[in-house]
């Protein structure tokens, strides 16, 4: 590898590190062609990139992140990292899903925020619901009260006969044949 190819690769990784919201360190050793090619499929369609580097370079490209320096010290071995440009949780809930499948997927460690994960954080990360639904939790939580409401209105309604009042008036008034 050329030196220049080296350097567009170390400022390629550092400007994938500074725009993506997270990234986790994996270690791909045994897996099949095939299975790389899966979880690329499936970190893709969850807005993340995996890159496979050289450790060395890696390094080098962090130099300029400092969280991400502090995060990613055990670079041993075949690696690659995976960024998150979007939702952070829904790519730890994609590998931790992967690893299930593929025991030879590894999650090393992980940064998000600023702050190192460890191994148990992305799993707990991966555990927790995605951001579609928790809109949708929260949505459910700001309509029950005015369902709650409506549905005491109608019953008292039904209860002191007012239902049944309005449907011998509709019936009083509606034209004879």
């Amino acid at each position: 590898m050329l030196r220049s190819q080296k350097d567009t690769d170390v400022k390629a990784i550092s400007d994938k590190m500074a725009i993506a919201k997270g990234a986790f360190i994996v270690d791909f050793k045994g897996m099949k062609v095939e299975q790389v090619t899966s979880l690329r499929k499936k970190l893709h369609a969850a807005e993340s990139e995996m890159k496979v580097v050289r450790n060395t370079l890696a390094l080098r490209a962090f130099k300029g992140h400092p969280a991400a320096e502090k995060a990613f010290t055990n670079m041993t071995g075949t690696n690659a990292i995976v960024f998150a440009f979007n939702e952070v949780v829904g790519v730890a809930k994609a590998l931790a899903d992967f690893g299930k499948d593929v025991e030879a997927l590894k999650i090393k460690s992980g940064m998000m925020d600023g702050e190192a994960l460890d191994d148990k954080k992305i799993k707990f990360l991966a555990t927790l619901p995605g951001k579609d639904q928790l809109r949708a939790q929260f949505l459910m939580l700001l309509k029950e009260p005015s369902t709650r409401l409506a549905r005491v209105m109608n019953e008292y309604a039904t209860k002191n006969g007012a239902g049944e009042a309005t449907a011998t008036d509709a019936a009083a008034t509606a034209p004879q044949a």
